[in-house]
């Protein structure tokens, strides 16, 4: 049977845990938003208000047991039962309400004896004779309060830190008290004690009073104590006051459902017979009586769940910073103005980097804004009749034209036999590109590509004529070989890309009076001659990329 209920309580607990571990709490779900509230939670979604709408959060259910204690007339004992329960909600991050119940059960002795008690019916009753029979004043007074505080959270909101798994609170309110005091005056014969006989100096420590009290006297507390009869309000034949409650606490959360709070309770009443004493002795040898209000302190531990569905944890557990710092660092929602530069002519270059500000409208720009002009006759590609004009047809004239010499009117002129610039595939094929590459690379870029592209129809169209490919620079190896793989790159390209058969270029590198990071193309002069393929100079050389 044992076993049975082992499993049971084994189950419940990992019911609580699992749903614990399942709460979730996004600002986005609109699960958790009331529906008065939702209008403003869409307003945010929708980026049209700055603040998140605050979520329905859980209530929290407690139950605690503590020791208990009276300040007042009589010294209480340091151990006292007591218990109570408690509901608290959040209404803000800082700010929740508490509504509480306590049993309490405290019990008092003295340790001196006292003889100025003629005003306490308690003993006066009993038989005892005041100034002549000394007394040890006791009680133990039944008590329950209602509360309603008002509870203040100090830590969950954390400017440095995610949140806490701890929680420091003070609470403050009012309450209503209802208590009864009793003292225990006779044995269980019905005889008073023999305080006189027993307090005549043989006990020499508080120590040997306590231990002597305890083995003469019961626990029976069958006297009712001195109290305010008829002239204070009773409920259920006890007396009835009102209270004020200031206390603090610490709360440790064991998961977002449960948590265990250690807190401090001081009770302020306004009345002194809660001790069942009101006038109290100073000392045995001094016997000038004192009234002072009575109070009390409930010291507690305590385990509280939290309860509520498509809600948050309560809201003193929440750090509302949460959401703020996670939007800092990865916003959902961004409202960028849009990026305005002056771009005057329109070509898609800026002012401030254009360096031609003009530009006419609908003509192609390189990334400096400049407009493009494809054969360096000063007339832009977009007004330009002739988009490849040979060199040794320029200048040319307001629409890019150039005015080519006039062909030889028969092979027997010089000029036909190479030595002029009317020859035949000077004349056919026009001025051929340079390739520029970039410092010590050997890859075609795009607008390297672009002309070759252009040059081989060029090409492609005279058949028999030659392309004579140079390379410049060769002091070092390093040169050398730089220079005979940017040769090799064009003519692969001219080969593997344009379609041109490898045997009509002539493959020359390393030539002088040159730029080094250039390749020049020209037509083959009529019967020059040269190697369409050249082994590398420096094969085990490290290339570069």
């Amino acid at each position: 049977m044992a076993s049975k209920k082992y499993t049971l309580l084994t189950g419940v607990i990992c019911l609580l845990v699992i749903s614990a571990f399942s709460q979730v709490r996004p600002y986005e779900d609109s699960s958790k938003i009331p529906p008065k509230r939702m209008p403003q939670h869409t307003e945010f979604m929708n980026g049209t208000y700055d603040f998140p709408a605050k979520p329905r959060n859980q209530w929290e259910v407690g139950i605690k047991v503590g020791t208990s204690n009276i300040s007042g007339d009589v010294r209480s004992k340091f151990v006292n039962p007591g218990f109570g329960v408690h509901v608290r909600k959040a209404f803000g991050y800082l700010f929740s309400a508490r509504l509480e119940w306590t049993y309490q059960l405290p019990k008092g002795l003295n340790w001196e004896r006292s003889v100025n008690y003629s005003s306490n019916s308690a003993w006066t009753s009993t038989g005892y004779v005041p100034g002549t029979e000394p007394v040890f004043y006791n009680y133990k007074t039944n008590m329950m309060d209602l509360s309603l505080e008002g509870v203040f959270t100090l830590n969950n909101i954390r400017f440095h830190k995610a949140k806490t798994g701890f929680n420091f609170y003070v609470f403050g309110g009012i309450g209503a008290l209802t208590y009864e005091s009793k003292v225990n005056a006779l044995n269980s014969s019905g005889a008073k004690y023999p305080f006189g006989s027993q307090a005549s100096g043989t006990w020499k420590t508080r120590k040997d009073v306590r231990d002597a009290l305890k083995a003469m006297m019961d626990d029976s507390y069958e006297t009712p104590a001195q109290n305010h009869g008829a002239s204070r309000p009773k409920l259920g034949g006890k007396t009835l006051k009102g209270v004020f409650h200031a206390g603090a606490g610490i709360a440790y959360k064991l998961s977002d459902r449960l948590n265990l709070a250690l807190e401090d309770r001081f009770t302020a009443t306004n009345d002194d017979l809660l001790d069942g004493q009101q006038w109290a002795e100073q000392t045995p040898g001094n016997p000038v009586l004192t009234q002072n209000f009575d109070s009390y302190n409930f010291l507690s531990l305590g385990l509280n769940i939290n309860l509520g569905a498509k809600s948050v944890q309560p809201l003193w557990w929440e750090n509302p910073l949460d959401y703020v710092y996670s939007e800092v660092r990865n916003p959902k929602l961004m409202k960028m103005p849009p990026v305005v530069l002056p771009d005057a002519d329109g070509d898609g270059v800026t002012d401030q980097f254009d360096l031609e500000p003009n530009t006419p409208q609908g003509c192609p720009v390189d990334s400096h804004g400049v407009s493009k002009d494809s054969d360096g006759d000063g007339v832009p590609d977009c007004k330009d009749k002739e988009l490849v004009t040979p060199t040794y047809c320029q200048p040319v004239d307001a629409d890019g034209v150039g005015k080519c010499p006039v062909p030889c009117p028969d092979t027997s002129c010089a000029c036909c036999k190479g030595t002029g610039p009317a020859g035949g595939c000077d004349m056919k094929m026009g001025a051929l590109p340079s390739v520029t590459f970039a410092a010590k690379s050997v890859k075609l870029s795009k607008d390297a590509m672009s002309l070759l592209a252009s040059a081989a129809s060029r090409i492609r169209n005279n058949p028999e004529c030659k392309v004579v490919v140079v390379g410049y620079c060769s002091s070092t190896k390093q040169e050398q070989q730089l220079s005979w793989d940017r040769v090799n790159a064009v003519i692969n390209y001219l080969v593997e890309k344009e379609g041109i058969s490898q045997d009509r270029f002539i493959f020359q590198f390393g030539q002088e009076g040159g730029d080094c990071g250039t390749v020049d193309l020209r037509a083959a002069q009529s019967g020059e001659e040269g190697p369409n393929t050249v082994p590398p100079p420096h094969p085990n050389l490290r290339r570069t990329k």
